[in-house]
């Protein structure tokens, strides 16, 4: 027979281990309920700082978590297309949204034009040059021997919108061999942020993001394509319920907030 005094030191040893593994099962289950769930954005470089905003709201009032990758929206959707995973892709224009919809790698129904922005022309904050945007105006003379930061004109979609005004107001030939093209537009407003250049063609929201430049001219709408961001859901997302209701919350108010103040428009196919 086995002394009292370890008889008990036993029975201890065995509620402790047993109240080890509740504690451990508990905590696990816990765990499981609180998982949070990733939800990986491609998204035009024009919206980091809007998106950040929506996206920290969004992980604060669900728990659920956006990750976003930014860049030209011509190189995520090359991206996409290579099989870079991704649940939800954002870009700049029509264009790149329905290349990637031709190719079979977005859920087409759930696709939806979201913003709306502007372009305009910006100059370093210290700048004292006074333009207009108008037919002919004199772009090439104040550039001087400057050059004029722009996104990449053949597959940016702010490159592209700004060659378009350009050709339009007549001025294109003239500023043509002056370009300072960048990979997208956050490049090319760092470019005139950080002295660079003396001016570059931008969205608005990254010209109001930027301290260190400011607009000094905004394009005619007319001049230009509409400037629209679509958004829809992958097909390669690995969790399109979690993507849907990402973009589903972009159409609330609570969810477009961090837009507006950004200075993006809302477009009527977003509302709820």
């Amino acid at each position: 027979m086995k002394p009292v005094h370890a008889i008990s030191r036993f029975h201890i040893t065995m509620v402790a281990v047993g109240a080890l593994l509740v504690a451990a099962f508990s905590v696990a289950a816990e765990a499981q309920k609180t998982e949070t769930t990733i939800t990986t954005v491609f998204a035009a470089a024009s919206m980091k700082t809007a998106l950040d905003a929506a996206a920290a709201a969004y992980q604060k009032s669900t728990g659920n978590k956006i990750v976003a990758s930014y860049a030209a929206s011509s190189a995520l959707a090359k991206q996409l297309e290579q099989g870079a995973p991704a649940d939800i892709f954002i870009c700049a224009d029509l264009d790149w949204m329905n290349y990637v919809d031709k190719e079979k790698l977005i859920k087409e129904e759930t696709r939806v034009n979201m913003f709306g922005n502007r372009l305009v022309l910006i100059a370093p904050r210290s700048s004292t040059t006074s333009i207009k945007i108008e037919k002919g105006f004199g772009l090439a003379a104040a550039l001087g021997d400057g050059r004029l930061a722009m996104a990449n004109v053949k597959s940016v979609p702010a490159g592209k919108y700004g060659s378009a005004a350009l050709k339009k107001l007549g001025v294109w030939d003239a500023v043509e061999n002056k370009i300072a093209q960048a990979e997208n537009v956050r490049a090319a407003l760092a470019f005139v942020a950080q002295g660079e250049t003396p001016f570059g063609v931008v969205y608005k929201t990254d010209a109001d993001a930027e301290p260190k430049v400011k607009i000094v001219g905004v394009f005619p709408e007319d001049t230009h394509p509409p400037i629209v961001y679509p958004v829809a859901v992958t097909t390669g997302s690995k969790n399109p319920a979690a993507a849907e209701a990402f973009i589903n919350y972009l159409k609330t108010p609570e969810g477009q907030a961090a837009f507006t103040q950004q200075g993006f428009t809302i477009l009527k196919s977003a509302g709820r």
